[in-house]
């Protein structure tokens, strides 16, 4: 299997957190490991976990890369959520971040369009 990565989010209100990252990820989690945790396999061997954690809800930074920019963004759009910050670097890569209720950030990156 090589390495598995588990990504976590503290989140301080997880009703709401919950419901927000469907919006985000345009699907429920994956399973709930436990009834304060929700966790995401985004891809084989590779997933983000919400855990109800209140006192380091806020500080998440987390970027995943993907193929297809455009259409992930026009997909997270049709749920409902808009991005909060749109940068592109002087290689042309693109970055799209978008933050939960808690103010942690997750972004979105990809290739040059």
């Amino acid at each position: 299997m090589g390495t598995a990565l588990f990504a976590g989010i503290s989140v301080s209100d997880f009703p709401a957190a919950l419901a927000w990252y469907e919006k985000l990820f345009g699907v429920p989690p994956t399973f709930f490991p436990n009834d304060i945790e929700a966790v995401w396999e985004i891809e084989a061997h590779r997933s983000v976990y919400l855990e109800l954690r209140p006192e380091h809800a806020g500080h998440a930074l987390l970027t995943l890369f993907v193929d297809d920019l455009d259409g992930v963004v026009t997909g997270i759009t049709g749920r409902g959520l808009e991005p909060a910050a749109r940068e592109t670097y002087s290689n042309g890569v693109r970055k799209i971040t978008y933050r939960d209720p808690d103010g942690n950030e997750l972004s979105y990156g990809g290739g040059p369009a």
